[in-house]
């Protein structure tokens, strides 16, 4: 038996759980040959939940355009020449109208987002009443409105609001290529905010960037390595947007987005991995080998923010198709 043979027949478990990752610990799982990988992943999938149940989020934008930040991806930008255009806030009627829509199509987490740098506090104050009917309805409630000052978590979570998505986006030494308008420690300091008001984190990132699989593993790395790791890590595959400094990169292998699923579910064992963006582009074995790997969480709905998601039919045949039942 070969060096190489008894590595791959080691324990997916045996990375203690309180230790934290290093870079060459989560290399060392992008670098395994790829049945093994999603092999490993699936097996420590099954040890924290059922296979067979996916939850299921719809996102809103709320507000959107005009948003005063460069991200280097985004058609929000007022840095960026595309068809997006600044638009009013939604009402909180129409809200709730959406949200009503969506819980009656089967999903479970409503998801509302605001192309802010982060919210005034007459803004934030607006979706407090949001926050409140929306969950009312039944829902878990989410909300990504960038970066917080102090007190506004503790606001969001006396309305009601369970999740607060802020996403890392890419490692440390890729952000800057991405984005000048905010930095890295911007992102970490309304994480710990989040935390401070106990509400539950929706943390996770792009890939697609142009980076390498080195800046990859970076970004699982400062995921894994949040203490306590974040509830939902959703997995961006980059839409690619005319008018976007990215418009035109390198489209990534879909082996390794995989790959980037299946590493992030052994190294964040007990999050919700959700496809997010760039689902509609995957072909439905692609998506299948993502759930086998140990996705378990999808955005469900028609539009993502700005850019197209399946439509919730094509959701429920290739659901049916895969034995997938809602959470």
């Amino acid at each position: 038996m070969t060096q190489a043979t008894i590595q791959f027949q080691r324990p997916a478990t045996l990375h203690p759980e309180s230790a934290l990752w290093s870079q060459q610990e989560i290399e060392a799982l992008y670098d395994l040959p790829f049945m093994e990988l999603v092999f490993r992943a699936a097996e420590v999938h099954r040890q924290h939940f059922d296979p067979s149940r996916v939850q299921l989020s719809t996102l809103v934008s709320i507000k959107t355009g005009g948003c005063p930040e460069d991200c280097g991806y985004c058609p929000q930008s007022v840095h960026h020449e595309t068809a997006v255009e600044n638009q009013p806030m939604m009402t909180v009627d129409e809200v709730v109208d959406a949200a009503r829509h969506a819980k009656a199509n089967g999903a479970g987490r409503f998801c509302m987002g605001a192309a802010w740098r982060g919210p005034k506090d007459a803004d934030l104050e607006k979706t407090l009443d949001m926050v409140q009917r929306v969950k009312a309805l039944g829902l878990q409630t989410c909300a990504t409105f960038g970066l917080l000052k102090d007190g506004q978590a503790e606001k969001l979570k006396d309305a009601g609001l369970d999740y607060y998505n802020h996403n890392l986006d890419t490692a440390p030494d890729k952000y800057a290529d991405i984005i000048q308008t905010r930095d890295y420690e911007d992102r970490l300091s309304t994480l710990g905010k989040v935390r401070g008001a106990g509400l539950s984190v929706c943390c996770g990132g792009i890939v697609g960037l142009n980076e390498t699989r080195e800046q990859r593993a970076g970004l699982i790395l400062q995921l894994a390595n949040l203490d306590p790791q974040p509830e939902s890590v959703p997995v961006n595959n980059l839409v690619q947007v005319t008018g976007t400094p990215l418009d035109g990169a390198e489209s990534l292998d879909w082996t390794e987005f995989v790959r980037t699923i299946a590493v992030a579910r052994l190294t964040l064992p007990k999050s919700y991995i959700r496809l997010s963006a760039g689902r509609r582009e995957m072909p439905e074995a692609m998506q299948a080998l993502c759930f086998l790997a140990g996705a378990n969480s999808i955005f469900y709905g028609d539009k993502l923010l700005t850019t197209g998601n399946p439509d919730v039919d094509a959701d429920r045949a290739l659901m049916e198709k895969l034995g997938l039942q809602p959470l």
